[in-house]
C-alpha cells in the first residue's frame, strides 16, 4: 500500500488531478476523529477500538488524538503494531484462543487483559506467571437474533461454563469480568440488553463480583442510505440494563467497537476497466480486494459514479452486474447494482462507509490488491 501526497480537499478532486488507474481509498482524519467522540460522549464506559477492522497506523494514530487509549487485540502481530505507534495505549488480548506462545508474547509487552471462553485457556492465562490482579474476561453466548451474523459458532461459552470459568478465575486472584459479542452489525439495542440480563445472573451463579463487563463490538456502521445505525438508542439501552441488571454492584463498563468506529471515515474509489454487452461491468477491484465483504454484507447503496473530470454521471439508473479484475469467475459483487446509463470506461465508482475490513482483508491474489491511501478534508 502507498501514501500518496499532497491532501486534496475531497476524493473527487484527488481524481480529477492524479486519475489513479488502482483503487484507492481515502482517509478523512476529521470524520475518523468526530466518529471517535461519538463514542467517548455517548458510551457510559471505556472505549476500546478493536484494531482488527482497520490496522492501518494512520487510522490508530487519529484515534488516539481523539481520546482512544486503550485497543482490543486479537493476535501478536497486533500487539506489536500498536505498541510501536502508541506505546502507551492499553491492551486488551480479546481473542479468547491462544498459544502459550502467544499468552507468553502478551505478558512481556505489558498485556494485563484477557478474555476466556474454555477451560484450557482459563490454564494457559495461569500457567503463564501473570500477576494477580491481570483481567480475565469470561466471554459467553447467547441465541440472540439483530446482527448480519453471530460468532456464537466459534466464540463464548454456555452461561453455565461461563459462571463456572468466572468462579476459578476469581479464585486464582485474577480480576474477574465478563464479556460478550452480539454479532457484527447489530442493529437491535435488545440484544445488549438480553446479554447484559445474562451476565448478571451469570454473576450471581458464580459468587463472584464483576470488575468490568465488556458489552463487546457488533455497533452498527451506515452500510445503506436508509439505515442510519442507531448507537444512541444502544448507548441507552446498554447503561439502563446495566442499572437494572446490576443496581449498586453495577461494574465498570468497556466496549470494543471496530466497524462503527472506522467505516465512516472512509471512502473507496474503483475504477471501470471494460463495459461488455448485456450489463457487465468490469472493476479494478473485487472480493480479493477492498470489497471483499460485499458478499457477505451485500453491496452498499451509498455509491456514486464519477467521470475522470470528477463530474456526477447522471443518466438514468440501469442494473448492472459487477466483476472483479482478476482471472477468477467467483470475483463477483452478487446481484445486480444500480448505475447511470452514462458510465463509461475510465470512470470511478465511489463507495462511501469502506473504512472496515477493506484493507484488513485485502489479498495480492493474481496480482491485484494494491491500494493507494490518500488523505482527505472530507469525504463529501
Amino acid at each position: 500500500m502507498t501514501v500518496t501526497r499532497p491532501i486534496h480537499m475531497t476524493p473527487r478532486s484527488y481524481l480529477q488531478a492524479e486519475v489513479p488507474d488502482e483503487p484507492v481509498l481515502f482517509l478523512s482524519p476529521e470524520t475518523l476523529q468526530a466518529t471517535a467522540r461519538v463514542f467517548l460522549d455517548g458510551f457510559p464506559g471505556l472505549v476500546t477500538y478493536a484494531v482488527k477492522a482497520n490496522p492501518a497506523e494512520a487510522v490508530l494514530e487519529n484515534l488516539s488524538r481523539a481520546g482512544i487509549g486503550a485497543f482490543d487485540v486479537a493476535s501478536p502481530a497486533e500487539i506489536a503494531l500498536v505498541r510501536s505507534v502508541i506505546p502507551q495505549a492499553v491492551l486488551h488480548y480479546n481473542n479468547p484462543v491462544r498459544s502459550a506462545a502467544e499468552v507468553a508474547m502478551a505478558r512481556d509487552h505489558g498485556v494485563r487483559s484477557f478474555s476466556v471462553d474454555d477451560p484450557g485457556e482459563l490454564a494457559k492465562l495461569r500457567d503463564a506467571g501473570l500477576g494477580r490482579g491481570t483481567e480475565v474476561s469470561v466471554r459467553f453466548k447467547l441465541p440472540v437474533a439483530g446482527a448480519a451474523y453471530d460468532f456464537g459458532a466459534k466464540f463464548g461459552a454456555t452461561p453455565e461454563l461461563a459462571a463456572d470459568l468466572l468462579g476459578k478465575a476469581a479464585a486464582a486472584g485474577f480480576a474477574p469480568s465478563l464479556t460478550f459479542h452480539p454479532g457484527t452489525q447489530c442493529t437491535d439495542p435488545n440484544a445488549w440488553v438480553a446479554y447484559i440480563g445474562e451476565a448478571a445472573r451469570i454473576a450471581r451463579a458464580a459468587g463472584a463480583g464483576l470488575a468490568r463487563l465488556n458489552v463487546g463490538g457488533g455497533f452498527p456502521s451506515r452500510r445503506m442510505l436508509a439505515d442510519a445505525p442507531p448507537l444512541g438508542a444502544i448507548f441507552e439501552a446498554v447503561a439502563n440494563a446495566t442499572a437494572r441488571a446490576f443496581g449498586e454492584t453495577a461494574p465498570d463498563l468497556v466496549c470494543e467497537p471496530g466497524r462503527a468506529l472506522v467505516a465512516e471515515a472512509v471512502s473507496l474509489a474503483v475504477r471501470v476497466k471494460s463495459i461488455r454487452a448485456g450489463g457487465h461491468i468490469y472493476l479494478n477491484d473485487g472480493i480479493y480486494g477492498a470489497l471483499a465483504e460485499q458478499p457477505l454484507m451485500g453491496m452498499t447503496d451509498r455509491l456514486a459514479a464519477v467521470s475522470v473530470t470528477g463530474r456526477p454521471r447522471s443518466g438514468p439508473m440501469l442494473m448492472r452486474t459487477l466483476w472483479g479484475p482478476t482471472c477468477d469467475s467467483l470475483d463477483r459483487i452478487p446481484g445486480e447494482v444500480a448505475l447511470p446509463a452514462d458510465l463509461a470506461e475510465g470512470d470511478y465508482l465511489l463507495l462511501h462507509g469502506m473504512g472496515a475490513y477493506s484493507t484488513a482483508t485485502v489479498t495480492r491474489f493474481n496480482g491485484y490488491g494494491g491500494l493507494r491511501l490518500a488523505t482527505v478534508r472530507t469525504l463529501a
